[in-house]
């Protein structure tokens, strides 16, 4: 009898393969030995291997004190806010060793905001043997150490900038750049400033680097009628590299018309712009300067280049108005948007008591005045102006349709310095050597104060503003003191609702 010892041996169905077991070498702890990870079980593999071993678990982050930047090595400084994404990335960056691993988590944890310390619970997985994936928490702590970035570093130091802005107008009163003043605060034009310096006539803007210029002049012009000027100055050249070094100024001139003024256009430019009355009124200053004939209420823009192109003064601004009292008033019916036509009666508040003169009028302030109201305008009644402008429509068949009066805006009765719910932003600036006398600042504070009445009286200014809240101290303290017959007087006042009014009102410069 043979047999075939190649032969394969029949396995009966009813017996099943079992899986070859082994003991932990550690424990003793039966296991797969086909899943086993180095004779070892999967309890014994967690205390014996460390998935974070080479990762650091102390660290220190770089931050500005000034700009609250944080540095992003090698040389880049990001703005991150606390406990953010941009924050936690920049701390998983600074980890030697975390590249060996896999991240699952990674989360901040809560520290003192005054300890200087960052907390970080991260968890990672590692492939200890072949099959077998450890997991992991641990912490990682920061420390918060402080350094000067460069910018800010250059902002303490002198003759550092390496463009200029320099901002001009040549008016009697600083209402144009009040308000330029807050669009720049609330559209954060000037957050590439390194420093700001007032000058006569004008503020100065300096910038580190030349697009930071090039964008503030940028936002000029999508804000303002102004003419741009660019000059370059060369600081120093390297003969061998053929490398040079520049200085750039921009010179900004703002048209030296604002709002409320009264305006004397060249005959032949009224005829091209709608041929409209030569003598006209400003009403709203923007990319271009708008004008009303009060007489017709028929309305013109003045662009920026056509003015640039012959540049001409205003006849007569705020500061010349006069009170006039409201006699009698009839509406004609006539209206182009917000304006209204009316014939209007009016005489001097001066004149009130020694003589019976009124004038008699039209206007465009139909829809705001009644009998009784006081008004500001202009009286032109035996007025000389030196002005070529007006000249021509004296010399001309216009001369008699020139009114005696022209009216600008209703008059409030206020007080000396009123309490108000609101206030607006200030910005930082260097006052340099021209340090303001006490005329000066007097003259400034009016200024100023006049330019919040315009906030107050004009909704469509306001609308392009940021107001914020007033300290809730300041409102108890105006209630307590104002006496019923103030607040009899300040009635017909504009007030600001509250709804207009925003909130962030901690760590402002406010001006009293």
């Amino acid at each position: 009898m043979s047999m075939d010892i190649d032969a394969p041996v029949a396995i009966p169905s009813g017996q099943q393969r079992q899986a070859a077991t082994i003991l932990c070498c550690n424990c003793g702890a039966p296991i797969d030995g086909t899943a086993a990870a180095g004779a070892l079980c999967f309890d014994c593999v967690k205390l014996t291997v460390d998935a974070s071993e080479g990762i650091q678990r102390e660290g220190t982050l770089l931050c500005c004190k000034d700009c609250e930047r944080w540095l992003s090595p090698p040389s880049q400084w990001v703005t991150a806010a606390p406990e953010s994404r941009e924050l936690l990335a920049l701390c998983l960056k600074k980890l030697r060793g975390l590249s060996k691993v896999r991240i699952i988590d990674a989360s901040f944890l809560w520290t003192e905001p005054h300890s200087k310390r960052i907390k970080v619970k991260i968890t990672v997985q590692q492939e200890a043997f072949e099959g077998a994936i450890i997991q992991q928490t641990f912490e990682v702590e920061y420390v918060v150490a402080g350094q000067q970035c460069p910018d800010c570093a250059k902002s303490y130091t002198a003759n550092v900038w390496r463009a200029s802005v320099q901002v001009r107008q040549k008016v009697p009163h600083k209402r144009t750049f009040l308000y330029l003043e807050q669009l720049m605060l609330k559209h954060g034009a000037h957050k590439d400033t390194i420093n700001i310096k007032e000058v006569k006539d004008g503020l100065d803007f300096y910038f580190s680097q030349r697009n930071h210029a090039e964008k503030f002049v940028d936002f000029l012009t999508s804000v303002t009628p102004v003419r741009v000027k660019k000059s370059q100055e060369l600081i120093s050249m390297d003969i061998h590299t053929s490398t040079k070094s520049y200085k750039f100024t921009y010179s900004c001139e703002l048209v030296p018309i604002c709002k409320d003024d009264l305006v004397a256009l060249p005959v032949k430019l009224a005829k091209s712009i709608g041929n409209i009355f030569p003598l006209a009124l400003c009403y709203r200053v923007g990319t271009s300067i708008n004008v009303i004939d009060p007489n017709t209420l028929q309305t013109a823009d003045l662009p920026t280049n056509i003015y640039w192109r012959a540049p001409f003064k205003n006849l007569a601004d705020v500061r010349e108005l006069v009170e006039f009292i409201v006699m009698d008033i009839e509406p004609t019916g006539q209206q182009n948007g917000r304006f209204f036509m009316a014939e209007v009666t009016v005489a001097k508040a001066s004149d009130l008591g020694s003589n019976d003169r009124t004038y008699f009028c039209r206007t465009h302030l139909g829809g705001v005045l009644h009998a009784g109201d006081s008004v500001m305008g202009y009286d032109l009644s035996g007025t000389n102006f030196n002005s070529p402008q007006f000249e021509d429509i004296e010399n001309s068949s216009l001369a008699s349709r020139v009114p005696d009066v022209v009216l600008v805006k209703k008059h409030y009765a206020r007080k000396k310095k009123p309490k108000r719910n609101w206030r607006l932003k200030r910005m930082e600036k260097d006052e340099g050597e021209l340090l303001p006398k006490k005329a000066d600042q007097e003259k400034l504070d009016a200024d100023y104060e006049m330019f919040l009445r315009d906030v107050e009286e004009d909704e469509e200014l306001r609308n392009t503003l940021a107001l914020y809240k007033a300290r809730q101290q300041a409102k108890e303290a105006d209630a307590m003191s104002m006496t019923e017959t103030e607040a009899d007087q300040d009635d017909e006042v504009p007030k600001i609702n509250m709804e207009e009014l925003l909130d962030d009102f901690e760590d402002l410069h406010v001006k009293d």
